[in-house]
């Protein structure tokens, strides 16, 4: 094994400080719900970042049980590249993709972190800049965060965490529109019927300016 690459514990736990950090920044759980999507969203970054950095587990599961040739090595964690034999091109490539899509996931968290948090009324609804598009592009922000990740470095547990994170952000969602339904009425069904939820419709796109 290319131990140079991996065993860099003290990275993972700098990494998970930061995304941590991010998280209460941008996210700010409050309710219980909320606080179980973050702790989804903890393990899936440690899950990740742990292979990455740590330990390539999915990596040593592929080559040692499945007797498939991947190098312990950075380029061998992109695994889509390693198992189509693409190299390192293939391998930046990879990384490419899943960091325009995760830049992309950070725009729309923080730009509605923006909207939101520094609304000075409250009770407001915000329909305007990045909302005038979705209706949650927070959670948008954070599917396409990890699904960046997933891309850029699939493991085994991750790629089986993604579909639950996705889904218990959609579920959350989906009851925030409930509350949200029942404090503003017909304002918020008006703007649920106009608005996509999570991906913004080419029309919308086109008529903004």
């Amino acid at each position: 094994m290319e131990n140079v690459h991996f065993n860099q514990w003290g990275l993972v736990l700098i990494i998970l400080a930061l995304f941590s950090w991010l998280i209460f920044r941008y996210l700010k759980p409050k309710k219980g719900i909320e606080w179980r999507n973050v702790g989804i969203l903890e393990a899936f970054l440690i899950a990740l970042y742990a292979e990455m950095y740590g330990f390539p587990l999915t990596i040593y599961i592929f080559s040692s049980i499945f007797k498939i040739d991947i190098p312990f090595s950075h380029s061998g964690g992109h695994l889509l590249s390693a198992l189509l034999g693409f190299g390192e091109i293939g391998a930046l490539v990879e990384m490419l993709i899943g960091n325009i899509i995760l830049f992309i996931g950070v725009i729309l968290v923080v730009s509605g972190w923006k909207k939101i948090y520094n609304s000075k009324d409250k009770d407001i609804l915000v329909t305007d800049g990045v909302y005038a598009f979705m209706r949650h592009p927070q959670y948008t922000g954070i599917i396409l965060i990890t699904l960046g990740m997933l891309i850029e470095w699939p493991t085994l547990i991750t790629i089986l965490m993604w579909p639950l994170l996705s889904a218990a952000y959609y579920y959350l969602a989906k009851k925030e529109e409930r509350e949200l339904e029942k404090k503003f009425g017909a304002i918020y069904q008006e703007y649920k019927r106009a608005t996509p939820m999570f991906l913004p419709s080419l029309k919308i796109l086109l008529n903004k300016p």
